[in-house]
């Protein structure tokens, strides 16, 4: 019956929408499946590793009138779950109904495994609950939205380090699969926000400034040195490659702008920022 296996994923989803640690386990179980026929479990390390932070900062939990988790960190986490659920319940039972885009990416990572069809079948589903809730993000403050942008913007530096390594790294693109397989620790450096925000939520007592400042030295490189240079490509690219052209709705110029005005973009230009991007931007550069 059309549209039985996506109800049966929502409902899989649901039941498990405010226990955080289930939300953890389902995703668990999905990389232990081989509904495909193939051995996926190994590329489950990125995305749980992500999770378990999630987890550790609040964000999953419930939600509440004070103290609960945020309405848009979970929003986007059952879209990732749902589209990943419903690509396994078709697989299995054969499902040839009409299929979204997202859920087909998902079902081809599960017959062909590898790091390309991971990041096409993650990104097409985390790219989708980005735009699917601006409004939620909007509830946010103005430092948990700067870490929405940043987040995005690392995973989608972290595919292209797979899908154009040229893009991601210039010179030395022949690295570049190799640090951006999620199935490897290397991909820690990309994918981790641990090491710059605080495990705890929501960030009302942070000033953003201070919270920049105090970024460790490698993760200050790899964001201002390497990635944001390279912003306005790396969407442009994710958008062509996703089909998602909507997604270049979300930076204006050369910055990441989800849920973010216009006026705010000097954070995104500090005079650190500024150096580092002059000194380690000329290494990575494509010329």
């Amino acid at each position: 019956m059309v549209g039985s296996a996506a109800s049966a994923a929502t409902d899989v989803v649901e039941a498990v929408r405010d226990d955080p640690s289930a939300r953890l386990a389902l995703a668990a179980r999905f990389y232990d499946s081989a509904t495909g026929g193939r051995a996926i479990r190994p590329y489950r390390r990125a995305e749980l590793a992500f999770m378990r932070w999630q987890i550790g900062r609040g964000v999953l939990d419930p939600l509440a009138p004070e103290a609960g988790g945020s309405p848009w960190w979970r929003a986007v986490n059952e879209g990732l779950l749902r589209d990943a659920v419903e690509a396994e319940i078709r697989l299995r039972e054969d499902d040839r109904s009409a299929t979204p885009t997202r859920v087909g990416r998902w079902m081809r990572f599960l017959r062909d495994p590898s790091p390309r069809t991971w990041y096409r079948a993650h990104n097409s589903s985390i790219v989708a609950g980005y735009l699917a809730h601006r409004d939620l993000a909007y509830l946010e403050n103005a430092a948990e939205r700067f870490f929405m942008n940043a987040a995005l913007l690392r995973v989608l530096y972290a595919d292209c380090l797979v899908s154009d390594p040229r893009l991601a790294l210039g010179r030395f693109a022949p690295v570049g699969r190799l640090l951006g397989d999620p199935r490897r620790h290397a991909t820690d450096v990309f994918l981790a926000l641990r090491n710059i925000l605080p495990a705890r939520y929501p960030l009302d007592d942070v000033d953003l400034v201070d919270l920049l400042e105090a970024e460790n030295h490698l993760g200050h490189l790899l964001d201002y040195g390497v990635i944001l240079p390279r912003a306005r490509q790396l969407y442009e690219h994710a958008a062509c490659d996703l089909g998602q052209p909507a997604l270049l709705d979300l930076i204006h110029g050369d910055h990441p702008a989800y849920a973010w005005s216009r006026d705010d973009d000097q954070v995104w230009g500090s005079r650190r920022a500024r150096r580092t991007r002059r000194v380690l931007g000329t290494w990575t550069s494509m010329s």
